[in-house]
């Protein structure tokens, strides 16, 4: 007859034993601690100071001391002395530090549906650090019946949180909480993280890669916006634009444009000349005109003028003239006593 049942391993009582009650009570002892197994911990690999009577354990992985040689046994506190029990497969315990249910299988203690597990793996393994791994060729997260967030917090501002994206396990993007509290994307050859774009986390302002090249990047301050390009034309003392690219206004005294670099261009509304029949010679002019632009050229920077008639036997001359007026005369080869328009423009500097 075996000495010990073929499941629990509880010790039989031989015949005609003496002192019955010591083998009938390390069966109880046995019973007591397998029926409703409750552990205390399954990651711990030395005994702990002050167990508990009847206290239980799993041993861990590594152990030592009077745990040494046990790993995955389950540990029972019995009057001061450890007891080491067997496992079966399909065995099953509670976790108290855990909230978890395990079970022996394949060698381990493995932890079941229900309870808080401490590693899930969905297609492939989880390890202790990288507790929860998926292999699907699609991971969906979605709502139930409202909005829906995903949220990776660390404990520190120095700690990371972020998505890594990795091709055959080496990283080449990364975008979050990189060893600080401002969003950052980083990209990598393999070898070398790069931070592409960072934002300040009190002001939002966006940061990227230095360019060594002052005449490759574009400043919003340098450049030239829709609202920016019609607008009143300004230079600083150093002769460069502050302003619009063009401005253009007119007046009773005809229209003007006025470029960022500079120039001016002044024309004229229609001047009748009243009838010319004044003679010079072999010609024939008007009597004196006079035309006050409707912009002020530059001090000392007279402009260049031209006029037309619509007339090919007329045509416009000028007096000295300054940077606020001109004189002028119709100048014609026939005597033209209704007159004409004259039509002029003005071409110089505005600064």
């Amino acid at each position: 007859m075996s000495q010990t049942s073929p499941l629990l391993s509880l010790p039989y009582i031989q015949p005609a034993q003496a002192k019955k009650h010591v083998t009938h009570n390390k069966a109880l002892r046995q019973l007591d601690a397998l029926v409703q197994l409750s552990v205390e911990s399954r990651r711990v690999a030395e005994p702990p100071a002050s167990p508990p009577a009847g206290g239980r354990c799993i041993v861990a992985t590594g152990a030592s001391g009077d745990w040494a040689g046990q790993d995955h046994a389950i540990a029972l506190n019995a009057a001061g002395a450890w007891l080491f029990l067997p496992t079966n497969t399909g065995w099953r315990a509670w976790v108290v530090d855990k909230d978890t249910k395990v079970a022996w299988q394949d060698g381990l203690w493995q932890a079941q549906a229900g309870g808080v597990p401490d590693r899930i793996g969905l297609g492939t393994s989880a390890d202790p650090v990288t507790r929860l791994s998926v292999a699907s060729p699609d991971t969906l997260l979605t709502h139930e019946g409202a909005g829906h967030q995903l949220k990776v917090n660390k404990a520190t501002s120095a700690d990371t949180a972020s998505l890594l994206f990795q091709t055959g396990w080496t990283g080449h993007a990364e975008m979050g909480l990189a060893g600080d509290d401002a969003f950052s994307i980083k990209v990598s050859d393999g070898a070398t993280w790069t931070t592409a774009l960072s934002f300040d986390p009190a002001t939002g302002a966006a940061s990227g890669l230095e360019e060594s090249n002052p005449d490759a990047l574009l400043r919003a301050g340098d450049g030239y916006l829709k609202g920016a390009i019609l607008s009143p034309v300004t230079q600083d003392a150093n002769g460069m634009p502050t302003g619009g690219v063009m401005e253009r206004g007119s007046n009773a005294n005809g229209d003007y444009v006025r470029f960022a670099d500079g120039t001016q261009i002044c024309t004229s509304p229609d001047i009748p000349t009243g009838p010319i029949s004044n003679q010079a010679g072999a010609l024939w002019q008007s009597n004196h005109l006079a035309w006050t632009f409707p912009a002020a050229f530059a001090p000392g920077v007279p402009p260049i003028l031209t006029g037309e008639s619509g007339n090919t036997s007329a045509w416009s001359t000028f007096a000295p003239h300054g940077v606020l007026s001109t004189g002028l005369k119709a100048t014609a080869l026939i005597q033209i006593t209704l007159g004409l328009n004259l039509r002029i423009c003005a071409i110089g500097r505005w600064i």
